[in-house]
């Protein structure tokens, strides 16, 4: 089974005349299913699409990475273009979630900018789900990801309202897209809040199969330690992925250090990029 990724939403541009903005959205598309996993930050998506000649009425679902407004933003203007549309997510997608670093006063909403009913009306039928969720024959969520490592944590600044008080988020509704393919499995990562490669090791457990052909997507190994991004590519070494392209909340600084390991198996997955798999 072959693999279109085309990264409509970035932070930044591969080419010139495409949009950036700090957050990520990635159509995904077999010869089973067309899926719009995230829709960014803003309505970019639907210029930089334009631009690449993509009708987004083609698309059978969409879905959810987790509920942060980078990767919802877009999802109002993507409803009213598409109309009716199911969109699969977990439970807590919908959670208050709120970020408060300590270089700032005062905390700021992060979840999903806009109210479900609002998005219902347009189209959007939400199907909300913790387990693994079947896109097509080849093709599941990993639905909520199990924490298995003991280097990777969630952010301490990301934290959820639960009547008048801030407790940490666990992401729980953190989740990924993983395909099935003759030489292996074919991770999309949203954010990887809850750690690149738990996600990788949940996605074996789930699809029973070892090989891992391709990671792309957000990692969020920024920030993480320096021990967290080494053991990370231990990690991508041990497992023998052959393709990594990194988004979004990957960093620079892990992003370069992957690229030294790595070598020609490593790209940037920015704004405008489509790649075919394997």
């Amino acid at each position: 089974m072959s693999i279109k990724l085309t990264t409509l939403c970035e932070n930044t541009a591969g080419k010139s005349g495409f949009f950036a903005e700090w957050g990520l959205s990635i159509l995904v598309e077999t010869e089973e299913i067309t899926v719009l996993f995230d829709t960014g930050k803003s309505s970019i998506l639907l210029a930089n699409a334009d631009k690449m000649g993509i009708d987004l009425k083609k698309i059978d679902k969409i879905v959810l990475s987790h509920g942060h407004h980078d990767h919802t933003g877009g999802l109002r203007a993507v409803l009213k273009r598409v109309g009716e549309m199911e969109i699969v997510a977990h439970p807590a997608v919908w959670e208050k979630k709120y970020t408060k670093r300590p270089y700032e006063k005062k905390k700021a909403f992060a979840g999903i900018p806009f109210a479900r009913e609002e998005l219902e009306a347009l189209g959007g039928s939400f199907t909300l789900t913790a387990q693994p969720f079947t896109l097509s024959d080849n093709m599941i969520t990993t639905g909520e990801v199990a924490m298995t490592t003991e280097y990777e944590s969630v952010e301490r600044n990301l934290l959820l309202k639960k009547g008048n008080k801030l407790t940490q988020d666990s992401l729980a509704d953190d989740l990924s897209i993983v395909v099935k393919t003759d030489v292996g499995l074919v991770i999309i990562l949203g954010c990887a809040h809850r750690g690149a490669i738990n996600t990788i090791h949940h996605a074996q457990r789930i699809t029973g199969e070892k090989r891992v052909y391709a990671v792309v997507g957000g990692t969020h190994l920024y920030p993480a330690s320096e021990e967290r991004v080494e053991r990370t590519i231990r990690e991508l070494i041990e497992l023998d992925v052959r393709k990594v392209g990194f988004s979004h909340c990957s960093g620079f600084y892990a992003s370069m250090r992957v690229a030294q390991v790595l070598g020609d198996r490593f790209f940037l997955n920015n704004a405008g990029t489509q790649i075919s798999l394997p």
